[in-house]
């Protein structure tokens, strides 16, 4: 279930990857943003830390709401293209069906 994985699989094999499509917010009812990684824990610490400049750093942009995993580079940036267009409610709503409490799920999948 997207949003909701208790961790992110590590792939064995290094040809194995994995590409993460990603909902940020500011706060519930805040600023969004939608973004593409390969490395989702490194890309939200990126954010996090401010590194990533733009939007999410001008905004304070800083919460991963939602995640869902594809397995083509091509299928995660077809999906990211497809949400950004979607009108805001549609997106509140993706978020509210995985995660109503509009809690970090950065710090669930951090952890070890």
């Amino acid at each position: 279930m997207a949003g909701l994985v208790p961790a992110i699989p590590i792939p064995e094999n290094r040809w194995m990857r994995a590409f993460y499509v990603y909902i940020f917010a500011s706060r519930p009812g805040g600023a969004l943003y939608v973004g593409v990684t390969n490395d989702l824990i490194r890309r939200v610490g990126e954010h996090k830390r401010g590194v990533a400049e733009g939007h999410t750093k001008r905004y304070g942009i800083d919460k991963l709401v939602y995640f869902e995993q594809h397995a083509t580079a091509y299928q995660a940036i077809q999906r990211e293209k497809n949400i950004k267009h979607w009108p805001r409610a549609y997106k509140t709503r993706l978020i509210g069906q995985t995660n109503p409490e509009w809690r970090d799920l950065y710090v669930e999948i951090a952890s070890p």
